[in-house]
């Protein structure tokens, strides 16, 4: 749906259909709760007992609302706000309007999150079986579950307390699931032992056949059987229309935390650590290992049995065809230290002009 052309006050269609309409919220939250959920302090002369309504950015902030700055670029914004109160950097404190309530932080970003997660927590089971789902008669269903219209519950699953399965979407047998799970709407989960409080978006496919095959010429290709597993930890995130292959007979593993955007290859056999951030189109090939807190930038490739270090950076687009050591960063195709990748786009750009090419 296109932009609405005119301005949210004079909008009768955006005022309808406000985000209130859309988003469950908490609230409203007095600044010394806010200050004692993220373990931040009240500058001097702040009312404490302030009432807040919402969190949001500095240019969506409204009156009542909370929001946050990291760095003295945005105090210019900051004094045009309409926001109550500001999570902003202690070293900062003196620099900002003396008209806004002042949280102060070492992080801000961080204690900002926590706080808009206070005000819209994640999405809670509204317990019920929808009257058009199939739930297997040997299935397992903790308490407070929530099934869609149209979902399926497959022989011998088992689902924590409060899980969520929205419309149309499959639990395969022998599937578990733990506590609080959200699984959306014609999302699938095959073959798979997932963690607790993951979110698994719409769309998403989890316990496919990995890509296994033998050459076999002329006839064709031998395919070979795909008998693992996925295993996924807690608190993991599986982004819309994203794919992760089952291992083809060990697992395919995804440590706690990881959070995983939309379309997103992952491979039969790649074990991924824990806190991993993987950015849309990124495809890991099968088996390669990927320690914990690795951050891939969005459409990087990495062929198969490829090792990657832990606190390790992609670049976007990067192809990654050997091993990166922990805490390296690379970028380019093929992937190499980034700033030696630098180096070679500056040389190729300066042979570039004394050849008269345009400088744009």
């Amino acid at each position: 749906m296109p932009s609405c052309p005119r301005s949210r006050s004079t909008c009768r269609l955006c005022n309808d259909r406000g985000p209130a309409s859309f988003f469950r919220r908490k609230g409203p939250f007095r600044l010394s709760e806010l200050c004692a959920l993220t373990g931040t302090d009240l500058a001097d002369g702040a009312d404490a007992d302030i009432s807040v309504v919402g969190a949001a950015p500095l240019e969506w902030a409204d009156a009542g609302h909370i929001t946050y700055v990291e760095s003295p670029k945005y105090f210019d914004a900051l004094t045009q706000t309409k926001a109550r109160a500001c999570i902003i950097p202690k070293r900062f404190a003196d620099r900002a309007p003396r008209a806004i309530a002042l949280v102060l932080a070492d992080r801000p970003a961080i204690a900002y999150a926590r706080v808009a997660q206070a005000f819209h927590p994640r999405r809670c089971a509204t317990p019920g079986i929808a009257a058009t789902a199939v739930v297997d008669a040997t299935a397992s269903l903790g308490d407070g579950c929530e099934i869609g219209p149209g979902a399926v519950i497959g022989a011998e699953a088992r689902l924590g307390r409060g899980c969520v399965v929205e419309a149309n979407a499959v639990i395969g047998h022998h599937v578990v699931l733990g506590d609080e799970v959200v699984v959306g709407p014609s999302a699938s989960i095959r073959y798979a032992l997932i963690g607790a409080r993951c979110t698994v978006h719409a769309g998403a496919r989890i316990g496919e056949d990995g890509f296994g095959f033998v050459p076999n010429p002329p006839v064709g290709h031998l395919r070979i059987p795909q008998i693992g597993r996925v295993v996924i930890g807690d608190d993991v995130e599986v982004g819309a229309n994203s794919c992760i292959d089952r291992g083809v007979y060990g697992d395919t593993r995804i440590g706690d935390g990881t959070i995983i955007d939309n379309v997103v290859q992952i491979g039969h056999n790649v074990t991924l650590g824990r806190g991993c951030i993987l950015a849309a189109k990124v495809g890991l090939s099968g088996s390669c290992k990927v320690g914990d807190f690795v951050a891939f930038g969005g459409a990087v490739g990495v062929a198969d049995h490829v090792n990657i270090g832990s606190g390790a950076r992609i670049a976007a687009h990067a192809g990654v065809m050997r091993d990166v050591a922990a805490g390296e960063t690379v970028g380019g195709a093929p992937a190499k230290p980034i700033k030696k990748w630098f180096r070679e786009v500056a040389t190729l750009s300066q042979l570039a002009r004394r050849k008269g090419e345009d400088n744009g």
